[in-house]
């Protein structure tokens, strides 16, 4: 390609990617966003908004603000801590920053920004996508038109709002197949290592789709060879595999960290079943995921084109994938053999525009009339598809301006493609090409519109929404600082979120007890879900919330401030008493603190606790340590009783016989009556095992603390169906569910006097001298009173190096997801070190991985 082609293709790419913005642009002009109401406010912004100040402080790897605490470069590399797009536009705004050319970045900045990264992104993506084409020796305007065809597909709107980072694997996409075709053609493996590189460096989910791509795309070009002078197959393996070691290795910095971080999360096996194939979409014109644009109809349906050996390859393709597209199971192993997703349709986009630039290629070697039956098939679709949304799903009307538009649109490409058949100027090919991308712009601007705006909620991100108590209101901000300003540990937390956004500890700037994220420490959903079994509030696998407003966990976990909306504070936790309160919300402090770090000297072990009780676990933690690995004897542990057997349980609105409950009537259910409490019992804690009988989602309520269970098909379902509910205690318990069929078994009910949490806060412990500073924790302990494990509320996590008094000393989990000490006599001058898992052999190998990659390419050359 010369020299001009390049500019003009980079140019008209711009051009083009600001056309396919053309309604967000709008919308940014009148005060609105393009990101999504959910997971882009509740992750993307937030997570953007954490790893640009991590980073733009020197703090690469640690935060105590994560959540509970973690290692964020790893657990985060499915997001942004290693997407190179982020990592660029991160390393230009702290450019800007520093010379202070824009303010300090915040929420709304980033919101800002969304549109303009993304114009530039897909600009690249499209400049890609040709340049792949074009190297497969098709000509520029049709190479052009084909990598138009995949820039402007709808997925890439759909990812951009809903998970920005995922158009990042559109990019690598076009230069992996570059990289592939240089090794068959030329065996030149230069492209190759880049594009994988480049894939296992930014994100390792993606790398494993297109790994699956790969297979996909080489087996089908090996039954389909494009000339006659390409490389031996066994040459071909041979790079392949070299170069894609050489790629591992060289990404080895952040790949390891990351799928480490990804197999130390924990998802519960997906049990619902997943058929080979069913219908899910109408990929016409009404597919959340992909829309096949019109000419791609035609070009499939016409016999000539397959005579040529470009076309032929990426029109099987395009036929494979999209039978592909209706195979749920298909999905779940593009998902890692989990749940169906639906995530990798822009691969069939890429191949759809190959096939559409290669048909446009070979076109003059079709006549009139051999385009006349495909015409007519890919009409009567468009008719069948509207009539089967009418019978089968009713959804016809819903969708009728998209299949308007899209009858229309065939039409014009129809009429523009017989016209060029009929003359064969090459002016009439060149307007067939601009209506082919015209067409895609005018489906990509009203999927924006019409889907992701008005039916997704994208219309509803404005600056006011930004600011308001939905999100980041200015009165909960108020107390927030508030707060800060009075207190002067640095360590303190604030049980505090808004309703479904547990990333709110980030975007509010304060140390919580909440996180939603995709990858996350796993110790810590075991202690939630099975350790603790403590109640979110709302079941999930990706979020963990608040402490269940159970003070023993509160003063444990260093959560000194509990924060609600006036109309919730009857669940305030024991020993909270009010600090401060603004019109609408109230904050509480707690009178029963715990310091930071805390020392034992009696011992427990998780194996003795398995069959106590949350409420004995608890008591164990504050009176001593809970070790994971038993090395001794475990001091008696005094267990609480389980007073149901005394307690009367009466129905209402409700039968309940043998484990089995039927709610006649909404907010029918169980009530227990307890004995009458001696004056010391503060709390009730309530235990029980609950399935819906029909697998629907429900809401329950225990006096007045509710919460939420997902349908048992839900891909977001714990699978822990075991409910602890703290509530204040109280002459009556009722447990509220709306109609319905229930298993209920395993009724527990617990009192708490708090004697335990009362004689620890009691206790005058001289703190010592404590400095974390990024990564490094220094702690100066004298031990003077034998103690045997120091116990800190930092998670347990592969990648903390522990030093005492200069010696390499092992770790222990601790309180069943926290980290544990051994102490010796006397001085304890403890280092603590996190870098992420396995990050010095992941250094060498990037190293290694450089100097492989020299030596393969200067040999091969």
């Amino acid at each position: 390609m010369r020299k001009k082609q390049v500019i003009l293709v980079i140019i008209s790419s711009l051009l083009l990617s600001a056309a396919a913005h053309f309604f967000f642009i709008q919308q940014w002009l009148d005060g609105y966003f393009m990101i999504g109401p959910n997971d882009g406010l509740s992750q993307m912004i937030p997570f953007k908004q954490f790893i640009y100040e991590q980073y733009s402080n020197g703090n690469f790897f640690y935060s105590w603000a994560f959540g509970l605490g973690g290692g964020f470069y790893s657990q985060l590399a499915y997001y942004f801590s290693t997407s190179i797009v982020f990592l660029a536009t991160a390393g230009i705004v702290f450019l800007l920053e520093t010379v202070q050319w824009i303010d300090s970045p915040d929420l709304l900045f980033w919101a800002d920004i969304i549109l303009f990264v993304s114009i530039l992104r897909l600009s690249f993506i499209i400049t890609a996508a040709a340049f792949a084409f074009r190297y497969m020796g098709i000509g520029t305007t049709a190479a052009f038109t084909g990598a138009a065809v995949y820039g402007l597909c709808v997925m890439y709107v759909r990812h951009v709002i809903f998970w920005e980072f995922f158009t990042d694997a559109m990019l690598w996409l076009p230069i992996l197949v570059l990289g592939t075709e240089k090794i068959i053609r030329e065996g030149k493996p230069g492209w190759f290592i880049a594009a994988w590189s480049l894939m296992f460096f930014n994100n390792f989910y993606f790398a494993y789709v297109h790994l699956i791509f790969l297979f996909i795309y080489i087996l089908f070009r090996w039954m389909i060879p494009l000339s006659e002078q390409e490389c031996t197959k066994r040459k071909q393996l041979r790079l392949f595999f070299t170069a894609g070691f050489i790629s591992f290795c060289i990404s080895a910095v952040s790949f390891i960290p990351a799928v480490y971080a990804f197999f130390n999360n924990h998802r519960p096996a997906y049990e619902a079943a997943i058929p080979f194939f069913r219908m899910t979409d109408n990929m016409l014109y009404a597919s959340k995921y992909i829309i096949l644009p019109a000419i791609l109809l035609l070009f499939l349906f016409t016999k000539t084109l397959y005579k040529e050996r470009t076309y032929k390859l990426f029109a099987w393709l395009t036929l494979f994938l999209m039978i592909l597209h209706f195979s749920p199971l298909a999905a779940s192993v593009f998902n890692g053999f989990s749940a169906p997703q639906y995530r990798w349709e822009y691969v069939l986009s890429f191949v759809g525009g190959g096939c559409v630039a290669a048909g446009l290629q070979s076109l003059h070697t079709i006549r009139i009339k051999q385009l006349l039956l495909p015409a007519a098939v890919a009409g009567g679709l468009y008719l069948l598809m509207a009539q089967l949304m009418t019978r089968v799903t009713g959804l016809a009307f819903e969708f009728q301006r998209q299949l308007v538009i899209s009858v229309l649109l065939f039409l014009c490409v129809v009429f523009l493609l017989l016209l060029y058949l009929w003359k064969k100027q090459m002016y009439l090919l060149l307007l067939l090409q601009i209506g082919i991308v015209l067409s895609s712009l005018v489906i990509v601007n009203e999927y924006e519109q019409l889907a992701m705006s008005e039916r997704f909620g994208v219309n509803i991100v404005s600056r006011d929404f930004l600011q308001s108590s939905e999100y980041n209101g200015t009165e909960q901000q108020r107390l927030i600082n508030q707060i800060k300003k009075s207190e002067t540990d640095p360590f303190t937390r604030i049980d505090w979120m808004i309703d479904f956004r547990n990333n709110t500890p980030i975007v509010q700037h304060f140390n919580g007890t909440s996180l939603y994220s995709s990858i996350f420490n796993e110790e810590l959903l075991f202690f939630y879900w099975h350790d603790l079994q403590i109640d979110m509030r709302r079941e999930s696998v990706s979020r963990y919330a608040t402490l269940g407003n159970r003070t023993n966990l509160h003063s444990l976990l260093q959560t000194k401030y509990w924060m609600r909306d006036k109309q919730q504070t009857v669940n305030a936790p024991y020993g909270f008493v009010p600090f401060a309160e603004s019109e609408r919300y109230i904050v509480f402090k707690n009178t029963l603190p715990l310091p930071f770090v805390r020392t034992a000297q009696d011992v427990f072990y998780e194996e003795d606790l398995i069959d106590r009780s949350p409420l004995d676990k608890e008591h164990a933690m504050l009176s001593g340590v809970v070790l994971e690995k038993k090395s001794g004897k475990s001091r008696f542990l005094p267990k609480e009783k389980n007073i149901i057997h005394k307690s009367v349980i009466r129905t209402k609105n409700a039968a309940y016989t043998n484990d089995h409950l039927e709610v006649k009537t909404d907010n029918g259910g169980i009530t227990m009556i307890p004995p009458v409490p001696s004056a010391e019992v503060k709390d009730y804690y309530v235990h029980f095992d609950i399935q819906r009988m029909d697998g629907s989602g429900f809401a329950l309520k225990v006096n007045k603390y509710r919460t939420t269970r997902k349908p048992a098909s839900s891909i977001y379902k714990t699978g822990i169906n075991t409910v602890v509910i703290r509530i204040p205690a109280a002459e009556k318990i009722t447990i509220q569910l709306p109609q319905g069929t229930y298993k209920l078994k395993d009724l527990q009910l617990y009192e708490e006097d708090y004697r335990e949490l009362h004689e620890e806060a009691a206790k005058k412990v001289t703190q010592p001298e404590v400095q974390w500073d990024k990564n490094k924790l220094f702690i100066h302990y004298k031990n003077e009173t034998k103690e045997q494990y120091m116990v800190l509320p930092i998670p347990f996590e592969k990648g903390w190096l522990l030093k005492i008094n200069g010696k390499r000393k092992q770790i222990e989990k601790a309180n069943f997801a926290f980290t544990g000490i051994p102490l010796q006599n006397g001085v304890n001058r403890i280092q603590l070190v996190y870098r992420p898992p396995f990050f010095i052999v992941s250094v060498i190998l990037t190293v290694l991985g450089f100097i492989g990659a020299s030596w393969l390419i200067k040999r091969d050359r």
